[in-house]
């Protein structure tokens, strides 16, 4: 008998669609982080609804978010549309970083300023906030409870840009340290992960609502000097 569950379970497939979540109102361009109080904009609340129209009608069970609200403001809409119930794992929060509540972005001087280079020290690790290795951990195991709550069928997590790329470059078999400007994981994008039983077997990328986001938050693009300096939300 546990023979043929382990067969059965073995050939079952899932998939774990792992959300960034939409744009943030964000008028000081700061980094914010784990801090509270950060609610998508108009836009980023357009981008979650364009997002649970998208994924309506698919095969999808169990639907999460990370605490922040952003990720819950996300999230919300996919579960009314589908029905569900929204549940929250705090392994999907966004990084720990030293520079949360600064302004830390391209041409705003941060990089020369003596009281941050203590901080910059070791980009493999990364010395300015939490181990990338530590985002694989706890992403792993959160895409993981998402595969067993909706074993053979669909799950949604939401979550934030860097521990998405990490996690993906971890399975992709990719180094896990990176210039940021390279991530592939847009606003309201969709990393999705296929399992074949317990194993990911396959990845894929989506951007439902590529057409809402400014042309220079999109994946690869050019940063602006001074502007979207939160680029780890």
């Amino acid at each position: 008998m546990s023979d043929s569950s382990s067969t059965s379970n073995s050939s079952e497939t899932t998939v774990v669609h792992v959300m960034r979540h939409g744009e943030v109102h964000n008028p000081d361009g700061v980094l914010y982080g784990r801090r509270a109080g950060y609610h998508l904009s108009e836009l980023g609340r357009q981008m979650a609804d364009r997002v649970a129209e998208h994924l309506e009608g698919r095969d999808i069970t169990h639907v999460v978010a990370s605490p922040l609200e952003r990720a819950q403001e996300t999230a919300s809409p996919i579960a009314k549309i589908l029905g569900l119930s929204l549940d929250t794992d705090d392994r999907l929060i966004e990084a720990a970083n030293v520079f949360e509540g600064k302004t830390f972005g391209v041409g705003d001087g941060a990089l020369r300023r003596p009281e941050n280079w203590k901080y910059l020290t070791n980009p493999f690790r990364p010395s300015w906030g939490e181990p990338y290795i530590d985002q694989v951990v706890r992403m792993m195991g959160a895409l993981n409870t998402a595969r067993d709550a909706a074993r053979g069928h669909e799950a949604v997590c939401v979550s934030h840009q860097l521990p998405i790329w990490i996690v993906r470059s971890f399975v992709e078999r990719r180094r896990l340290w990176h210039d940021p400007r390279r991530r592939q994981c847009t606003l309201a994008s969709l990393t999705s992960f296929t399992y074949q039983g317990d194993k990911i077997v396959s990845v894929s990328y989506t951007e439902p609502a590529r057409d809402l986001v400014p042309a220079h938050l999109l994946a690869g693009a050019k940063p602006v000097k001074g502007g979207a300096k939160a680029f780890g939300a």
